[in-house]
């Protein structure tokens, strides 16, 4: 095959109404590709089989309200061979759709704003970023995860090819690396909003910004090279197989290829803003711009469009016009600029543009390496600089536009500043924000800056028309007829008193509970047949230890000592000893009275003690939650949600580690009874979040109570389905978090159990699983001997997620 040194134009593909505003290679049929469009459809084209070769409309897809934004592909698998296309719009909502029906199979729906950037990883999971700076992580047709952390839109979202590292670039300049759910690092560099991400390898990848510049990250963290050529905002990147080379697209109107580091050619485009990019499987450029059309360019001579369409491509870039105030130009002169007589001298590289004055207009060319001429771009309008003095000034800086805004009648206006080199869909966007202005608006504020700046005409600011009525007065929720189309983008001292401390039960040859029991677990007499003894667990694992005598005497020195105000009377203190034996005695071999209400009460107020001399209290009350009575009394209704309310408080960042221990154990203790398991599952969220955050405190028995709250949890959520998929991926993403810093192999054995529990039976939490890369985070415990049942339970999750 013969090849050229430059891409050409293969083929002009006309069909949608407005921007194409998303590109993604399909699997199937071969060479195929789909775009999407603010028209709100999706729509697969095929290559044609003819010599005149081109691409055929093959599917139209339909499901959004309003404009969409961006595609992505899930890739075949055994339910759907022919992979799944994936689209995210203006309407908050993500539409999942195969290739034999126009309508959606299903619809995700959370966001709550504009879905701007989809990607698919292994074992159908989908990453989703947007306008409401979150993005959230799918499976099937579930919300797994949000990852929340940026402070303004998420413009690009990537899953890297190592299973569980996810990448997110937004509009408040930073881009942040998620593993199971979590921030781990926050890359800074770029001056502006993040538009694009892609993926290079394993450990690097490219993003580009509004600061018109691409740079290359190293995984780890370190920028390795910042790429300059684009002269305006940067939207799409895509990168050749050799992870090397790649294309990108902006708002100059220009596709560039990038190879070897340095820009390579230039391919300037009759419109605008080009939104999008993607490399077909024959390894041309697909490209889609803000007027409607699909355009391929080729390296290959067999595909080259007719001399015809290449003239008629290029007489429509001749007849463009150019406003020097995207930047592309530069600051124009029309005086100083030289005659035709300019172009006889050739250009030094591809895409170097040139200037020319012809008779009393500006016209501009661009340096065309393949053909060694230069090509008219278009013509430029508004170039000379007196322009600057009809600027607007408002709030200390220039702009082309200022709009008056009445959004309530009587009230102040609200001033819309814009310049003609801004994406009206973001300007609407960030006035709506700013101004606390509902975003069902979006649409009618963006065509409004459009309509108001057809052509970029430069003059003063219009201000008698209002964008939502067409009046002169803004009246929320009034209609309009006027702005139709469907465009809307977690004690030291031998003989004290310790919280929880009890003798290391002894050791013991034969299997026995490896949690309890007072014998250790020997996997030699299970070995050869891999009985599985561990997962799933379903009964609750609770803190049973006890030392009354010890608890009391504390108790009692720590009272002595407290301040006046909060020293405890006798009365109290003789409550608090008869509850605590009573609960110490849950089979009653004592025959104790059970708990009183009087008593329940006198403890749930002294868990406010100061925090601290509170820990023995809180060791009471760990012991006392185990008891029916006292569970049904203080976990219940009102009461029960202000119990973990306190806990939560003490176990804060801040929070003492004593306190934080006894607080974590007391909630696991909490699953030993029905109305504690309600509350727990209840309040789910905020106690696996904040124990999670403990994982950090460098305390074993922290550690292994933290590890024992989400085993609990997992157990509770066994056998639930596709109903608690979102708590079962909490679960995956508190152990994996945890597993990253947790030393203490009792702690390490107890969050393979709660894996392993989550997993059990259920194909879906298994392949999230396998999604957030858990096989290779715990495949360094399959070789642990020592205890024997952490290698053992390992090497029987392995084979789970296999």
């Amino acid at each position: 095959m013969a090849s050229s040194s430059t891409y050409r134009l293969s083929c002009s593909i006309p069909g949608h109404e407005m921007d194409v505003r998303g590109l993604a290679t399909a699997p199937f049929p071969d060479g195929a590709f789909v775009s999407v469009s603010r028209d709100r459809t999706a729509r697969v084209w095929v290559p044609n089989s003819s010599p005149g070769g081109g691409f055929s409309e093959m599917h139209c897809m339909n499901g959004h309200t309003n404009f969409v934004s961006c595609v992505c592909i899930i890739s075949p698998n055994e339910t759907y061979p022919r992979g799944l296309i994936v689209t995210g719009g203006n309407d908050h909502n993500i539409c999942v759709f195969s290739l034999d029906r126009p309508d959606p199979m299903y619809t995700l729906k959370g966001h709550k704003n504009t879905v701007c950037s989809l990607s698919a990883g292994r074992f159908g999971t989908l990453l989703s970023g947007s306008w409401d700076t979150t993005a959230k992580v799918w499976l099937n047709d579930k919300c797994m995860m949000t990852l929340q952390g940026h402070t303004a839109a998420v413009w690009a979202v990537v899953i890297l090819p190592e299973q569980g590292l996810m990448l997110t670039g937004s509009a408040d300049k930073t881009i942040k690396l998620w593993k199971a759910g979590r921030c781990e690092k926050t890359y800074t560099g770029h001056e502006d909003c993040v538009r694009g991400l892609a993926v290079v390898n394993d450990v690097e990848f490219f993003s580009c910004s509004n600061d018109a510049s691409i740079r290359r990250w190293m995984v780890t963290g370190e920028c390795v090279q910042v790429y300059y050529s684009h002269t305006n905002y940067i939207y799409s990147l895509s990168v050749f197989p050799n992870g090397q080379d790649f294309i990108s697209t902006g708002e100059d109107r220009s596709v560039r290829v990038w190879k070897q580091g340095e820009c390579v050619q230039t391919i300037r485009l009759p419109a605008q803003s080009v939104w999008c990019c993607c490399l077909l499987t024959n390894g041309d450029i697909a490209v889609g711009a803000s007027d409607g059309i699909i355009r391929v360019f080729t390296e290959s001579e067999e595909r080259v469009a007719s001399a015809q369409d290449l003239q008629a491509f290029e007489d429509e870039l001749s007849k463009a016009t150019i406003d020097p105030k995207t930047g592309d130009l530069g600051d124009i002169k029309m005086e100083e600029l030289p005659g035709r007589e300019h172009l006889d001298e050739p250009g030094n590289r591809d895409g170097q543009t040139r200037l020319i004055k012809e008779d009393d207009h500006v016209e501009a060319y661009q340096w065309s390496v393949s053909e060694a001429r230069w090509m008219k771009i278009g013509d430029v309008v508004g170039g000379s600089s007196q322009q600057k003095s009809e600027r607007v000034m408002y709030e200390g800086k220039e702009y082309d536009f200022v709009f008056t805004i009445d959004v309530n009648e009587g009230g102040p206006s609200m001033k819309l500043p814009y310049n003609v080199t801004e994406d009206p869909w973001l300007t609407a966007h960030n006035f709506l924000q700013k101004n606390d202005l509902s975003p069902m608006f979006l649409d009618q504020v963006a065509n409004f800056i459009i309509e108001n700046t057809k052509g970029h005409t430069l003059g003063p600011a219009p201000s008698s028309s209002d964008p939502f009525t067409g009046s002169g007065r803004y009246i929320p929720g009034a209609s309009d007829d006027g702005l139709r189309g469907g465009a809307a983008d977690p004690f030291t001292g031998a003989g004290r008193y310790i919280p929880g401390s009890g003798p290391s039960p002894p050791g013991s040859a034969g299997v026995a509970d490896p949690f309890t029991g007072g014998s250790a677990y020997s996997s030699a007499s299970n070995r050869q047949t891999r009985t599985n003894i561990y997962f799933p667990k379903t009964d609750g694992v609770t803190f049973e230890q006890a030392n009354a005598t010890q608890i009391l005497a504390k108790l009692k020195e720590l009272n002595g000592g407290a301040p006046e105000e909060h020293r405890l009377s006798e009365e109290v203190l003789s409550g608090l000893e008869q509850l605590l034996l009573a609960v110490c005695d849950l089979k009653g071999s004592q025959q104790l009275q059970p708990p009183t209400d009087e008593q329940i009460n006198l403890l749930l107020k002294t868990a406010h003690w100061p925090e601290d001399i509170v820990f023995p209290v809180l060791d009471i009350l760990r012991l006392a939650v185990r008891h029916p009575e006292v569970n049904a009394r203080l976990c219940g209704g009102s009461e029960g949600v202000s119990l973990c309310n306190h806990l939560l408080s003490l176990m804060g960042p801040q929070g003492r580690p004593a306190n934080q221990m006894l607080a974590l154990r007391t909630l696991c203790n909490c699953f030993a009874a029905a109305r504690g398991r309600h509350l727990l599952l209840g309040q789910r969220e905020a106690v696996l979040t904040r124990a999670s955050d403990l994982r950090s405190v460098c305390n074993k028995n922290i550690h292994v109570a933290l590890a024992t709250l989400v085993l609990n949890y997992a157990g509770q959520l066994l056998g639930q389905g596709a109903a608690e998929l979102e708590a079962k991926a909490q679960c995956l993403s508190v152990a994996s978090a945890a597993l990253e810093v947790v030393q203490d192999r009792e702690a390490v054995f107890r969050l393979l159990v709660a894996l392993g529990t989550t997993v059990s039976g259920d194909a879906t939490a298994r392949d999230l699983a396998r999604s957030l890369g858990v096989p290779a985070q715990i495949n360094k415990y399959s070789g642990v001997a020592e205890p024997a049942k952490v290698g053992e339970c390992c090497r029987l999750l392995l084979d789970e997620l296999q």
